[in-house]
């Protein structure tokens, strides 16, 4: 009975030691050893072997990872702005035991956010309220180059950056809508203005056509005997009809007494 008790620890141990002597690493992942608590090399995904009870692995994940952060800073104009940024960084594989040696697996409260609070405060006071807003992407673009270069000192690269929203105070953002509206009202009075315009020219040109069809029948009129060719009109649509009554000193109309 003994013998089989014995046995049964023997085997046991042999187990522990068994699966104490590699370590797994999943894909994406990198691990960290650990000897005596102390850094000592990095390993691959995959079957690793290690020292059992000496060695320990610590798993850190290289794969994308997305990060939102809630900001707070001052524009150059001195307005408040808060805003959401999300990042989207990984780790550099290679230097994921110096990152651990530094700040451990907190890197992101450790780093990553003081980072971007850093790069949100120093970019926005470079544009004004408004700029924030039309020149969007340049903020952006400065935002992720200086968060860029603060963060790959520590191994964690930036992938992108994007700026969920951007909030103002209230009074800023009465001072826009009236802005806005005012423009809109200015755009149609000057719509406006220009339809007046256009129908007026329109006015004008159709006004010159008309003057220039009537000088063009006078010429034609004139070419043709000029009043003798208007009475000759007048004639052909006369009805035979003289007037009943005449005013002083007038003329019966085509009789030419001389």
């Amino acid at each position: 009975m003994k013998y089989l008790i014995s046995l049964g620890v023997a085997a046991f141990v042999v187990l522990v030691i068994f699966f104490s002597s590699f370590a797994l690493v999943g894909a994406g992942q990198r691990g960290v050893v650990l000897r005596f608590g102390a850094v000592s090399r990095v390993i691959d995904e995959g079957f690793n072997l290690k020292t059992p009870f000496i060695e320990r692995v610590v798993r850190m994940d290289v794969k994308i990872k997305k990060n939102e952060v809630e900001a707070s800073a001052a524009s150059q104009d001195l307005q408040t702005v808060t805003t959401k940024v999300a990042l989207n960084y990984h780790l550099d594989a290679a230097r994921v035991g110096d990152l651990y040696k530094g700040v451990g697996l907190e890197y992101e409260v450790r780093i990553i956010d003081p980072a971007v609070q850093e790069a949100i405060k120093a970019t926005t006071s470079r544009f004004s309220a408004e700029e924030l807003i039309t020149k969007r992407s340049d903020v952006k673009q400065e935002a992720k180059l200086m968060l860029s270069e603060r963060l790959l000192k520590d191994g964690i690269i930036v992938d992108d950056l994007s700026f969920v929203n951007f909030d103002f105070s209230k009074s800023f953002n009465e001072a826009i809508e009236s802005k806005v509206t005012a423009e809109q009202n200015a755009l149609a009075a000057k719509n406006k203005l220009e339809q007046v315009k256009f129908e007026a020219q329109q006015q004008i040109e159709t006004a010159k056509a008309q003057a220039e069809s009537i000088k063009i029948q006078a010429q034609a009129v004139n070419a043709q005997g000029g009043a003798d060719y208007v009475k000759l009109q007048a004639i052909n649509k006369w009805d035979g009809k003289l007037p009943v009554s005449m005013p002083p000193n007038g003329t019966v109309p085509f009789i030419d007494l001389k």
